[in-house]
């Protein structure tokens, strides 16, 4: 009977401890603060800034957890993301991002674009490759390669290599939250910590611009 009662005590405990608020983070461990905060560029809303890389295959696993996290984002946050660029065969996959953008197709290709290199084994730093896959996604192929080797795509990738620099990012996946807070999940320890360190980040920021949590 005693044993029942322990376990049933014990049960209880953890149900309770799975509710339990996350843990308060911690400057230095969880994030660190931007040495030169910077201005951004959602204005009244708190920006979050996810630096990533297509072929980087710790973003591709982060890309499911972060595409649920981001369905619960307070209307009082928003997300850019930011393909870095940290050498040269970088630079293909942030063209693409940027000229997906300018055809209105990321919200339907991006998540495609890391399936290309990370589940078909595409090489889409090769022309030929990647005019056939933009192709095969209905888009005009003619249309896409133009936008890709257009000047202003390849100028706003530069802009993103540059803020990455300006932030001292050192690697992919890394967050920024409203141009003073960066994290990352090699900080966290963990997929869910960087989530539970992002949420906590925004409530930071809001709390800073003195403002109140937008209704969902």
């Amino acid at each position: 009977m005693l044993s029942r009662a322990l376990a049933l005590l014990a049960a209880a405990v953890f149900s309770l401890s799975a509710f339990a608020a996350p843990q308060a983070i911690s400057e230095g461990k969880d994030y660190a603060r931007v040495s030169v905060p910077q201005p951004v560029a959602t204005g009244n809303k708190i920006e979050v800034l996810e630096f990533f890389w297509y072929r980087c295959p710790h973003c591709n696993q982060l890309e499911p957890g972060l595409e649920t996290w981001l369905k619960k984002l307070p209307k009082d946050a928003e997300i850019r993301r930011v393909p870095a660029v940290f050498r040269p065969d970088w630079m293909p996959g942030a063209k693409i991002y940027y000229t997906l953008e300018q055809m209105g197709q990321l919200s339907r290709l991006h998540r495609k674009v890391f399936d290309a290199y990370h589940v078909e084994n595409l090489n889409l730093n090769d022309p030929d490759v990647l005019g056939d896959w933009a192709a095969k996604q209905g888009l005009d192929r003619k249309q896409f390669e133009s936008i890709y080797n257009s000047f202003s795509v390849q100028s706003k990738a530069m802009q993103g290599a540059r803020l990455a620099t300006t932030y001292g990012v050192m690697g992919v996946p890394s967050f920024v939250v409203d141009g003073k807070y960066a994290t990352s999940e090699s900080m966290t320890g963990g997929e869910q910590r960087l989530f539970e360190t992002l949420d906590q980040l925004i409530v930071k920021a809001r709390a800073e611009r003195g403002g109140k949590k937008a209704a969902r």
